[in-house]
């Protein structure tokens, strides 16, 4: 009995026990060598509780609220332990966004159900996929760098790409768990491999490639990416 209530107490502290935006940040930036930089975040409007918090920037219209840089802006984006927590240390809940790009790492992302979709596609079709970042609204491949000349290349010589595609490269973010955004928390679906050096990322051709492909393969001629 003893043994049974100790174990309802522990799994009572984890679930009351706030996110490690510190720790996530420090393993980005020291373990897997990615640029990171705190997100605006979100405030509460007249205190009302979680419902009515909106985004921290001086837009009352913002379309990614919590979810963007806006002081210190993106080229601020670091690798340096000692800002890395200064930052969080003033601002612990303050999402984590990487700078995609350079050699960074860069990602394809798609809505949330069409990429449930196509993860489950990739998986039949035994794609060899890298870590995959979940909000409610988009989920995200993470791919290794590519540059926009590189990208204007692949879509060229592409017949057809879905439209449901966003492309996170040079110059772009990427917000990353376990941020909390007005969209609602940000997860990893796929995680990186526990004890790895930096996570291993396919190329973005490859990915593309099987996008297309899981796109266009619907028994029905329509396209499993549709959202």
């Amino acid at each position: 009995m003893r043994e049974i209530l100790g174990r309802r107490r522990r799994l009572r502290l984890r679930r009351g026990r706030r996110p490690d935006h510190l720790g996530a940040a420090l393993r980005c930036a020291t373990e897997w060598d990615w640029p990171v930089l705190p997100g605006v975040g979100l405030t509460a409007a007249g205190g009302r509780g979680d419902r009515d918090r909106g985004c921290a920037c001086p837009d009352p219209e913002c379309a990614v609220p919590g979810a963007h840089p806006f002081d210190p802006g993106l080229l601020a984006a670091t690798r340096d332990p000692r800002l890395v927590r200064w930052w969080w240390t003033n601002r612990p809940d303050a999402p984590i966004l990487l700078a995609t790009g350079g050699s960074a790492p860069c990602a394809v992302s798609l809505p949330a159900v069409a990429g449930a979709r196509a993860l489950a596609e990739l998986d039949r079709m035994d794609m060899r996929i890298g870590p995959v970042v979940a909000t409610p609204t988009r989920w995200s491949l993470l791919v290794a760098p590519y540059s926009l000349e590189q990208l204007g290349e692949l879509l060229y010589a592409k017949d057809q790409v879905p439209s449901s595609l966003r492309f996170h490269g040079e110059g772009g973010y990427l917000v990353l768990p376990p941020s909390d955004t007005g969209t609602g928390q940000v997860r990893w679906e796929r995680e990186p491999l526990a004890g790895s050096a930096a996570p291993w990322l396919p190329d973005v051709e490859a990915v593309v490639d099987a996008l297309v492909e899981a796109s266009s393969s619907a028994p029905d001629g329509g396209s499993r990416l549709r959202y």
